[in-house]
């Protein structure tokens, strides 16, 4: 650094920033500073990570090559080595000489490059010292000390006036710490900004400014050698002043959430939708409920994806409750009334369909862009795992079909349709209606699928849409003639089914196709507008305007489609989901009793129902408690569960299991078996939190646990992880990440760039166990080969982020974990960028002043920084739509700085 006297350069000890990006050990030297490692590791090729040195191969992740600086595997498995910058490689190919480039050789003032090495000089006047590279001024003979030591004091004074004349800030600094000025009566030392001068007028000392009003610090302040830095707790982010502190909207960043995300200042908190359990702090599964006693069925309990359902052995059906199950009146079940009916019709040229629903309706919103509807409802014999369209029980047939159309721009939309102008619309007339079918039960699924190019004239890309359309319908005995029986109705009904599937891909094609729900018509899907056409979009059914913002009707209400509002459900109704376009009837409407609360939101909200620890006949007053050994933890239930066993309870009325007498009390993790009258452990991918249970609870979705005896959901983990990756940018994710990952797993990944890229990753952060034999561990390297060139290995955590460019084209990537060990993991992105680029990549992940701040750090922490800096690397072009204020905003001035002058270099515009 150039000294304040404009004259004299001073050597930074970059060590003292932040240990100089250095993982392990960090050396300064003159005008440099060097990384080493601990025993056991070795430097990587980035020259700041250290490696773990493996026992065995014969490649450089040993030292027997003898490399001084840079071991490189070559071509046909030999070795060669190469220099840090500023050194030569010797004739013998394997040590490193200095050259004047490095630190200017370590000579105080000239430098000559030979062949031996750098060779020192002094400046006229001065002489060089027996090390060979300090200068010192000659000695004066006429102020040496006579041999009889009787110089007088005048003499002693004018030796020592002689001495300050002759004293320089060309040598050493002038004895100074940081600036030195030559004057009349001698040198003067001065400090800089962040110093102050000491007593013997030569020393600096650092001013600690964090002792002043926190440095100005919002929340942290870390006093530095000359300076000072600011940094925030976390879940915030340092401001471009580096002083302020703003919250993190960590909802704004892509997978942050599987479903819903929560924003709290520092912090966040994912949700799931109905139907799902959180695990690993952000995923969402399928919650099995038949695990969690049975799902309260009575017989049957069958589990589908985000619910479940109930169903009843032959000669029962299901009660109203949906959970009991009552003996029918007859042996054959009779015909259902249809609750769902398809009608097309010839309109402008075409056909025109519309499914109605009415009765049983159900709106299920997923993702964004897409939906669900269910009409009706379903056979209770019917299985969702059944792949057979259709069934024969006794008389009865159901016939099943499902259809799928896919539609390759656009977007699914349930939003009200503008069929005919001024809202009339003709019926279709039922005698030239090309189609018209009944149904007890349809689902309707929209769903976007990937991303296409956008058609010549679309103001963007578009995406792939499929609509799925389930349809069941049953046939029985009273239709069957003496010319045709239950087989030959089945086959008719598919024939004609066929053909209104024909009619309805048409109309779909042409956006003919519309729902009709409580007396609205919906348009199912909708195709991107041309630029001319763009109007404000307008919220989905269910759903009303807040602000600018569309929110679905809560539970408790439901939407009105000739009012455009959210109602209250009317007495006798309730509705237990959001966005819901009608109200369920209460299960005894000719005498629903008083509400419990103004929104009826479940069916126990509606009067006259059983309490738990109750039960009757029909589920309704008048009740009787459940007998002793028995329990019932639900409303309006027709029966009570055994305790088994012949276990007691305390008294009439129980609500739970663990108010039955057990014979030992069940820790959690465990549960109680009623024929041995033992805890049992909970099996793996199960886990039981409580005191006292009969069963455990499944994991979700496809999570499992790495022991029996699992006491909480946290221990359930996905086991997914691996693949091969060829994208310009993406993400190396341990599995179940954030939360821990599974003990003694392994994930492989291959990341094969395209041509003529290559690639970057950053390690924002890693958590790992700190053991002595690396049982857990993350290796990159060429291929899978033990000998092939690795880029970067650790078994450790390290919450200092580093970025490196990968020392081969294509990248191998490993983790493994132990029988008995876990932790949170990683989540490394990487990018592949072009090629011509690298020597400019490389500049930068090298320069130890890209870790050096925690400011620093932190970007290369921040995820949305790191897509914008990755997203320009993919796509060069891309850097235009970030204007310069936004560049100011988002990253530190010195970050800024610091990528200038490595990219002016890089482009050299008036070379």
């Amino acid at each position: 650094m150039l000294a304040h006297d404009g004259h004299n350069c001073l050597d930074v000890d970059e060590c003292l920033d932040n240990n100089g990006g250095c993982q392990h050990t960090c050396i300064n030297v003159m005008g440099s500073y060097e990384c080493r490692c601990k025993e056991g590791f070795f430097l990587s090729d980035n020259q700041h990570t250290c490696i773990h040195r493996s026992e065995e191969g014969l490649s450089c992740m040993n030292t027997n090559h003898g490399c001084s600086h840079i071991c490189k595997e070559a071509p046909r498995g030999s070795v060669a080595c190469e220099c840090r910058p500023g050194f030569e490689l010797a004739k013998n190919q394997r040590d490193c000489i200095l050259t004047c480039n490095h630190g200017n050789g370590g000579c105080q003032h000239s430098c000559e490059d030979t062949a031996e090495g750098p060779e020192c000089s002094c400046h006229p006047q001065y002489k060089m010292h027996a090390d060979g590279r300090s200068c010192l001024e000659p000695e004066d003979p006429a102020l040496e000390v006579t041999e009889s030591n009787a110089t007088s004091v005048a003499d002693g004074d004018k030796r020592v006036k002689r001495r300050l004349l002759m004293e320089t800030c060309a040598v050493n600094n002038g004895g100074c710490d940081r600036t030195c000025k030559d004057t009349s009566t001698g040198v003067h030392c001065s400090c800089p900004v962040g110093f102050t001068l000491q007593l013997d007028g030569k020393t600096c000392k650092d001013i600690d400014e964090c002792q002043t009003r926190n440095g100005g610090c919002d929340h942290f302040c870390k006093n530095t050698m000359g300076s000072f830095d600011c940094s925030c707790r976390k879940g915030f982010k340092l401001l471009t002043d580096e002083k302020s502190c703003q919250d993190v909207d960590e909802c704004s960043l892509d997978r942050t959430c599987d479903h819903s995300c929560i924003n709290h200042p520092g912090t966040f908190t994912c949700a799931c939708n109905k139907g799902y359990t959180l695990y690993g702090f952000t995923h969402c599964g399928d919650t099995n409920e038949c695990s969690i006693n049975n799902g309260g069925c009575q017989q049957v309990c069958v589990n589908t994806v985000g619910s479940y359902e109930c169903q009843c052995h032959s000669t029962y059906k299901l009660h109203w409750n949906k959970k009991d199950c009552v003996e029918e009146k007859g042996v054959l079940p009779t015909s259902v009334s249809p609750h769902v009916s398809l009608h097309c019709g010839k309109s402008g040229g075409g056909e025109r369909c519309f499914l109605r629903c009415h009765s049983g309706i159900h709106l299920s919103s997923g993702l964004q862009e897409a939906y669900s509807v269910t009409c009706g409802s379903s056979s209770p014999l019917r299985s969702k795992q059944q792949k057979s369209n259709d069934s024969a029980f006794g008389d009865v047939a159901t016939v099943r079909t499902s259809v799928t159309f896919k539609l390759n721009e656009g977007k699914c939309s349930l939003k009200k349709a503008e069929l005919f102008p001024e809202g009339l619309r003709p019926a279709l007339p039922e005698k030239h209606s090309s189609v018209k079918e009944s149904f007890r039960y349809a689902n309707l699924t929209c769903s976007s699928g990937k991303q296409v190019p956008g058609a010549p004239g679309r103001p963007s890309a578009t995406k792939e849409m499929f609509i799925t359309i389930e349809f069941e319908l049953e046939t029985n005995q009273k239709e069957v003639t003496a010319s045709c029986d239950l087989s030959c109705l089945v086959k008719r009904t598919e024939k004609r089914l066929r053909k209104a599937i024909r009619t309805l891909r048409k109309a779909a094609q042409r956006e003919q196709f519309h729902l009709q729900l409580s007396g609205m018509d919906l348009e199912v899907a909708k195709k991107p507008p041309r630029t001319s056409e763009r109007r404000v979009e307008s919220c989905a059914v269910g759903q009303g305007h807040v602000g600018n913002q569309c929110v679905s009707c809560r539970a408790g209400t439901y939407y009105d489609g000739a009012q455009e509002r959210c109602i209250l459900c009317p007495n006798g109704t309730f509705q237990n989901e959001e966005g819901q376009i009608t109200c369920e009837p209460c299960p005894r409407p000719d005498n629903p009793g008083p509400l419990k609360t103004p929104e009826a939101w479940n069916a126990s909200d509606c009067g006259g129902l059983c309490q738990p620890g109750e039960y009757s006949a029909d589920g309704f007053t008048p009740c009787q408690p459940c007998a002793l050994g028995t329990f019932q933890p639900e409303a309006g239930r027709t029966s009570c569960f055994p305790c088994g066993g012949g276990l007691p309870t305390k008294h009439l009325g129980a609500t739970s299991f663990q108010e039955c007498e057990t014979r030992v009390q069940c820790s959690p993790g465990h549960f109680y078996n009623t024929t041995t009258h033992r805890c049992i452990r909970c099996p793996a991918g199960t886990y039981q939190p409580e005191f006292g249970k009969n069963s455990c609870v499944s994991c979700p979705g496809n999570t499992m646990t790495d022991f029996d005896g699992s006491t909480n959901i946290t221990q359930c983990k996905n086991r997914r992880c691996g693949g091969e990756l060829g994208d310009f940018t993406g993400y190396i994710e341990s599995p179940n990440y954030p939360g821990n990952y599974p003990a003694n797993t392994e994930c492989t990944w291959t990341i094969n760039p395209p041509p003529k890229r290559r690639i970057l990753i950053v390690v924002p952060e890693i958590f790992l166990p700190i053991e002595d034999d690396c049982g857990d561990y993350l290796v990159m390297r060429k291929t899978s080969s033990s000998n092939s060139v690795t880029t970067y290995e650790t078994c450790q955590t390290y919450e200092r982020p580093i970025a490196f460019t990968s020392r081969s084209k294509k990248l191998w990537i490993q983790f493994k974990s132990n029988e008995g060990n876990s932790a949170r993991g990683f989540q490394v992105p990487y990018v592949t960028y072009d090629e011509d680029y690298q020597e400019l990549i490389e500049d930068i992940v090298r320069d130890g002043r890209l870790y050096a701040s925690e400011n620093h750090q932190e970007i290369l922490k921040d995820k949305k920084l790191i897509k914008a800096l990755f997203d320009v690397l993919a796509h060069p072009q891309n850097y235009f739509k970030y204007t310069a204020q936004e560049s100011r905003e988002m990253f530190p001035r010195s970050f800024i700085r610091l990528l200038r002058s490595k990219v002016s270099r890089f482009l050299r515009p008036y070379k």
